[in-house]
């Protein structure tokens, strides 16, 4: 039987994010190819955190402690999985040593420096430039794909980036988007019709800036032009992690509602008769996107949120980048049925050919056994990546070995 370690940054949390469902898609991908699997995590759980499925152990997940070292040993994993590059940057050095034959993989779950640079590129007002790449969030999180033997990518948008943009080896690379099942894809088919649903909604994790920002400007930009041509218009806001910088934005008298968290996304979402996801810059795919396909209800983006998620296929509402534009196809899919059933009829081909399951499941698996070739992991690509691991990892290393004397020192000394 092989042997997974998953190592995560958090306890997933799929009702909070939609990193945390991706988490347990991939979790059942294992599962099901019947894969021992053992799950570490250093947070500790949270009122929403998921149970995991059966069949899965978990262990405790200690910071800057060699303790962690014969725990690893003792698993030999033949695969470790990080789940950010976070996890990658701490333990990959300890997993080299202690575990040198186990493949590692990242979960880049998105791009988080191709996020970053967009949003330094808003605020800057400007479009991004090949010079962005050059910053320390790009070069520890490509330093880390480098490093691994593979990594899987939500988008393929972001894999084209990485591999024509920045001249990345695809054999380094695999395209493993949200994964639904023949269910899921037809789930759509029970929502309500047009005339049962009211209200605009939006939703996303408010700890994730692309969606705060996302919120404050529909607030300040979009909805008082909005609600000009359409004074009855009411939105409904959703989020885990609320703040009080978009608590305070909840102005009943303009039909803006802050709720807070929803604790069934889709339910909120099938009452709802268009998602509002005004997104401003980001990565990967947008959960609140397809939960608004699965809940049958049409949606207006941009070609941020669409990014990934559309391919060659129609858009399920509209995708627009110019305000006035986007204000107008809100509410003319609003209002107008034949628009709004027009823009419902698109979600089946979406689900269907770009969020198959048994599309990637086998290509996946097969991944995975071509990378634990020798002809694979002694490939002229995955030399940039034992040079980095021999060099880089070198000084991640022995931060994590002062901070643990440190901490050692303290607790001897009794502070």
């Amino acid at each position: 039987m092989k042997t997974l370690l998953y190592l995560a940054a958090t306890w997933p949390e799929p009702a909070s994010s939609a990193a945390g469902a991706r988490s347990l898609q991939l979790l059942s991908l294992f599962l099901e190819a019947g894969w021992k699997i053992t799950l570490m995590c250093a947070a500790d759980k949270r009122p929403h955190s998921a149970p995991l499925p059966g069949g899965i152990d978990t262990l405790p997940l200690s910071l800057n402690d060699s303790k962690m070292d014969p725990v690893f040993s003792e698993l030999n994993p033949d695969v470790v999985l990080f789940d950010r590059f976070m996890l990658e940057e701490q333990y990959g050095w300890r997993i080299a040593a202690c575990c040198p034959d186990a493949l590692r993989i990242l979960d880049s779950i998105d791009l988080h420096c191709l996020r970053e640079i967009r949003r330094k590129a808003l605020h800057e007002n400007r479009e991004r430039e090949g010079k962005d790449w050059f910053c320390n969030a790009a070069m520890r999180e490509l330093a880390s794909i480098h490093r691994c033997d593979l990594t899987l990518l939500i988008s393929d948008a972001e894999n084209e980036i990485l591999t024509r943009e920045l001249q990345f080896p695809p054999s380094l690379l695999t395209v493993l988007p949200f994964l639904l099942t023949e269910q899921e894809q037809h789930a759509w088919e029970k929502s309500p019709p047009f005339e049962d649903r009211q209200g605009f909604i939006s939703i996303g994790n408010f700890r994730h800036p692309p969606n705060a920002d996302s919120i404050q400007y529909l607030y300040r930009t979009l909805w008082p032009n909005l609600r000009k041509r359409f004074p009855e218009a009411q939105i409904h806001i959703y989020g885990a992690d609320i703040t009080p910088a978009i608590q305070t934005l909840h102005q009943p008298q303009k039909g803006f509602r802050v709720h807070g968290r929803a604790e069934d996304a889709l339910e909120v979402m099938r009452k709802a008769r268009v998602c509002l996801a005004p997104l401003r810059f980001g990565a990967g795919l947008k959960g609140k996107l397809l939960d608004a396909m699965l809940a049958g209800t049409p949606s207006v983006t941009t070609p941020i949120g669409a990014e990934g998620m559309q391919g060659s296929f129609p858009w399920p509402g509209a995708v627009e980048t110019d305000p006035e534009i986007w204000v107008e196809t809100a509410i003319k899919l609003y209002q107008d049925k034949n628009t709004w059933n027009t823009a419902q009829n698109c979600i089946p081909q979406i689900l269907a050919g770009r969020f198959n399951r048994e599309t990637f499941r086998v290509p996946f698996m097969q991944s995975l056994e071509r990378c634990q070739s020798p002809e694979h992991r002694f490939s002229p690509d995955r030399i940039s990546g034992a040079l980095l691991q021999h060099h880089q990892h070198r000084s991640t290393e022995y931060m994590s070995r002062w901070i643990e004397a440190k901490n050692k020192g303290k607790s001897d000394s009794g502070l």
